[in-house]
């Protein structure tokens, strides 16, 4: 298995100023190994759902190269349940309902087939459930991500650091990044959250791009301006599918091909974004992913000539 992503998989009601919809299928294990599956196959997931999931999403997931193995399925109990209402930018929204679900007791169980992956995704989740998957894989992969969220900052901030020392990379958006470290300056933000064990760290900063820093350099990767924005919903999900995804597709981790990986995932998270929940991951075609990929390019591609 050259990649596992653990999350959610789980139900959205989603309302924006244009539109709304109830019950899609949403969860960042869903944007995660959707995405990540366009790149790399098979995907292990590991995650928790109830019997109201419906099947034939499960078996689209399987056509598509997830793996699901290390999905557990409750008879008899609900998925988690979100429900959030965006504001008229699209880039902050209220939370209008959290149904934990099945996701209140969720004990990981990493199956025999994924103990050896090469990649492992953490998506967010509660830091001691990405901690339990960390300590069931025997062998370190050679590369573990973690995506989290400002609510871990505030209810398990220690948990959250026992897991951050054991990744190689962190993603989180500008205001986590500033809450985690207690700096305003992203730049001193992330030598800070660098000390904290990870070799690099991505910061995501919505429609204004995304950063990537190691000890020694710094990359911007661009958002590319779209001319319509249904939900945002797993945009960040979607990111971290594609870095991951690339990744593990190229088996290359330098910090120049990871600024390769920040592109795509840029470009992945796009298409995202224009329709509600993971509609538009199931419909892409190999050719419109290189079509938006050379499109980022060309955002930053000029030539300049500086006199002596």
């Amino acid at each position: 298995m050259k990649l596992v992503a653990v999350g959610t998989v789980a139900f959205d009601s989603i309302e924006t100023p244009f539109d709304r919809r109830d019950r899609v299928v949403g969860g960042a294990a869903t944007y995660i190994t959707l995405t990540a599956a366009h790149f790399v196959r098979p995907v292990g997931l590991i995650s928790v759902i109830g019997d109201d999931f419906p099947q034939a999403f499960l078996s689209e997931m399987e056509r598509r190269g997830i793996d699901l193995e290390g999905l557990q399925v409750r008879q008899g109990e609900k998925s988690f349940f979100w429900s959030g209402k965006y504001h008229y930018d699209l880039n902050s929204r209220d939370t209008l309902a959290t149904e934990l679900n099945v996701l209140a007791a969720f004990s990981p169980e990493v199956p025999a087939d994924y103990s050896a992956t090469d990649f492992l995704m953490l998506g967010n989740l509660a830091p001691a459930v990405q901690m339990r998957v960390i300590e069931q894989i025997p062998e370190r992969p050679r590369l573990v991500v973690l995506d989290t969220m400002n609510y871990w900052m505030d209810t398990a901030l220690d948990e959250l650091k026992a897991v951050i020392a054991k990744v190689d990379v962190i993603t989180i958006n500008d205001e986590e990044a500033r809450q985690l470290a207690g700096e305003y300056s992203l730049v001193r933000a992330a030598r800070k959250i660098l000390s904290m064990g990870p070799r690099y760290l991505i910061i995501k900063k919505g429609e204004h791009g995304a950063l990537l820093f190691d000890q020694h350099n710094i990359f911007f990767a661009p958002a590319l301006p779209l001319e319509d924005v249904a939900d945002p919903t797993g945009a960040g999900d979607t990111f971290a599918g594609g870095f991951v995804g690339y990744l593990a597709q190229t088996q290359n981790i330098s910090f120049e091909n990871m600024k390769r990986a920040v592109i795509v995932g840029s470009a992945m998270a796009s298409f995202t974004c224009e329709k509600f929940g993971p509609e538009r991951l199931l419909e892409l075609t190999k050719e419109e992913i290189n079509e938006r990929i050379e499109q980022f390019v060309a955002l930053t591609d000029f030539e300049i000539y500086v006199e002596d």
